[in-house]
């Protein structure tokens, strides 16, 4: 039996989750975009995944959680490992060094719950109605905003933000994939072969096509310590944490507010523009985002 105090600490944490979670993800757009400047986009992964698999193996050897124990299991993994850590974070560290703002990558990728919505009746067999119709008309509506007002239409940021689509693609496929397959383990377990996965599949391609430069100071450690620890971990455990708990309802509101915070503080950090036609843009996204959130009495169903 937990202790009061335990579970008023646990009741804390979970009260507490929501706005941490949005501000350590929404961090790590501008923190990304800050580190390229220092280093190469796949330089940038290898060295993030090398050292979360560095703080991962210890948990393993102590915590001795059950493994995958059938092919199929260690093939959805890996599936997923590529969709989200080669595919959607590949293409939007490339999409920084291209030039992209992180406003507009933020904002681009948290697209994410209209694509599945809009996806899930031919892939999944979950049905669809029009609102998920009208959330993706409102969601590219207000990407466009965005993209127009920020004069992103020169060919070098035309392939940055076909790099973000693609990231977004991959995030969706990651989510889809899920939905149908179902690969759930352990936290530990699933990170450390998803991260190894990444880790494998990135190396490759830092070595054929980056340029291994890492210029290494203050604001690069740092960058990098952030993406490590606070986003790969943290930021990831505790929206684990608010879907286990049921908070799915909470989990599908913060992403619809993460690009505007993630463009608040990268016009803090970096002084990254944002024009006032933009804003209005990211509350059109924000709309179609919110249009596709399941009802809550739905949610409560499912958990």
């Amino acid at each position: 039996m937990s202790s009061p105090r335990g579970g008023e600490a646990s009741g804390l944490l979970l009260l507490l989750a929501p706005g941490l979670f949005l501000v350590l993800w929404s961090l790590a757009f501008p923190v990304s975009k800050l580190a390229i400047a220092y280093v190469d986009p796949m330089l940038l992964l290898v060295l993030r995944y090398a050292l979360v698999l560095a703080v991962l193996l210890p948990l393993l050897l102590f915590m001795s959680p059950a493994w995958p124990t059938t092919r199929a299991q260690w093939g959805h993994q890996a599936v997923v490992g590529v969709l989200i850590q080669t595919v959607y974070f590949g293409l939007c560290y490339t999409a920084f060094g291209l030039g992209a703002s992180a406003g507009t990558v933020a904002l681009v990728v948290c697209l994410q719950p209209v694509v599945v919505a809009v996806a899930s009746p031919w892939l999944v067999g979950e049905h669809q109605g029009a609102r998920s119709w009208c959330g993706l008309v409102l969601g590219l509506a207000g990407a466009v905003i965005v993209i127009w007002s920020k004069n992103d239409l020169s060919s070098s940021s035309l392939w940055a933000i076909l790099c973000a689509v693609g990231a977004l693609a991959g995030m969706s496929g990651a989510t889809l994939y899920e939905k149908r397959f179902g690969v759930a383990q352990h936290p530990v377990v699933s990170n450390t072969i998803q991260y190894g996965v990444g880790l494998i599949t990135a190396l490759p391609l830092a070595l054929a096509f980056g340029h291994l430069e890492f210029e290494a100071n203050a604001v690069s450690l740092g960058a990098l310590a952030y993406l490590v620890l606070g986003s790969s971990l943290v930021a990831v455990s505790l929206l684990l944490m608010m879907v286990r708990r049921g908070e799915a309802a909470r989990v599908s509101s913060l992403f619809y507010l993460v690009p505007p915070v993630a463009a608040l503080m990268a016009w803090w950090m970096i002084d990254e523009p944002m024009p006032s036609l933009a804003w209005v843009g990211m509350a059109v996204a924000a709309v179609g985002v919110a249009l596709v959130r399941p009802p809550r009495r739905t949610l409560a169903r499912r958990a």
